[in-house]
């Protein structure tokens, strides 16, 4: 079994040493799917996702974005790292629900899993804050990791 990696001899929190690993292109993506009542996304859907306070998906994309910049700011033993590239993507699904997608890449040596991750989960908070008024039924659901190349083992979720 795998031991966790932020824990010392001691077990105490570590950030992970990564001074001897090799610098290699390095991709992640992750999901969030966002459940909106059925009026709201109607209403959403007919003002072509436009509120009061704006562009909801847009304003979702950039938060993510920024959010993923910051995530060595916000998760304790995350390595700050600048990134080469981040995106955020949106759609509605079959089930009339928002799935977000966020790809994070850098070369570096160490992953951005958790840069993904995080703008995956920061941009559906993004449009539960946007879409609060209208209602406090949303759902965010399925934040998980999509795939990961570069580093020690690639992963991808059938």
């Amino acid at each position: 079994m795998a031991e966790l990696s932020h824990l010392d001899k001691r077990s105490q929190p570590v950030m992970v040493d990564v001074s001897e690993k090799k610098i290699t292109r390095r991709k992640a993506v992750a999901r969030c799917v966002v459940i909106l009542p059925e009026e709201v996304l109607a209403l959403l859907q007919k003002d072509d996702f436009k509120t009061k306070k704006g562009s909801v998906f847009q304003t979702a994309i950039i938060a993510g974005i920024m959010a993923a910049k910051k995530t060595g700011e916000l998760i304790p033993l995350c390595h700050p790292i600048g990134l080469d590239h981040c995106e955020i993507g949106m759609e509605i699904n079959d089930q009339q629900e928002v799935v977000i997608r966020c790809t994070a890449e850098i070369e570096a040596k160490t992953g951005v899993e958790m840069e993904a991750l995080t703008g995956a989960a920061i941009a559906a908070l993004t449009i539960y804050d946007m879409c609060k008024a209208l209602s406090h039924d949303i759902v965010i659901k399925e934040i998980k990791l999509i795939e990961k190349t570069g580093g020690k083992t690639d992963f991808k979720r059938p």
